[in-house]
């Protein structure tokens, strides 16, 4: 499905001073049951996502979206989004993503995981690995998904260890491994209590 997305602005002798891309940057925080996530994008792209404790009035509740003075565009687009996968609405994103500052390798293996794992599935580090085909080691893959800048957009959380849950650097601070347990039972793909 297509989606409206903001463009750069127009360049012509009447057009504004051209701003920085940090200076182009969105960002809106959104409350939802693993703690709040942060979301932040340039006009073209899902550029991070992250938990972190902002003061309680930056939060966005995760009721339906409304007039929450976020501004239109992509930003909007992706908290709606969220609160659809919170509401168990949605499974699967479709929003422009950018993995600018990953290595190629890493690109290659977070994109593997993006594209074939999905909703309610989880695959271990040794599977992800081989399934990207590059030759990157099972150790390595749990490095990339630490570094993963989009977590649940790209959905590292699926990717668990032959022997239980692995890790995750997801989640508020000190409950990373209680975020992923969370979101793979909310997914379905974990029995309640399993690990």
């Amino acid at each position: 499905m297509a989606r409206n997305r903001p463009k750069g602005s127009p360049k012509g002798p009447d057009s504004p001073v051209e701003t920085s891309p940090a200076e182009r940057r969105a960002e809106a925080t959104l409350a939802t049951p693993v703690g709040p996530i942060t979301v932040v994008c340039s006009p073209d792209a899902v550029i991070g996502v992250q938990w972190r404790s902002p003061s309680v009035e930056d939060i966005l509740p995760l009721g339906p979206s409304g007039d929450d003075g976020l501004p239109t565009g992509l930003l909007t687009e992706t908290i709606d989004q969220m609160r659809a996968y919170f509401a168990g609405r949605l499974r699967e994103f479709d929003l422009p993503l950018s993995l600018d500052g990953v290595s190629a390798v890493g690109r290659s293996v977070l994109t593997t995981l993006r594209d074939t794992v999905g909703y309610g599935t989880v695959v271990t580090y040794g599977e992800l690995a081989q399934s990207n085909g590059r030759g990157v080691p099972a150790r390595a893959i749990g490095g990339i998904m630490g570094s993963n800048p989009l977590p649940l957009l790209i959905p590292c959380h699926r990717v668990v260890a032959s022997t239980g849950l692995g890790g995750y650097s997801g989640g508020e601070r000190g409950r990373g491994l209680e975020t992923k347990r969370w979101l793979l039972e909310f997914e379905g793909s974990l029995q309640r209590g399993l690990f």
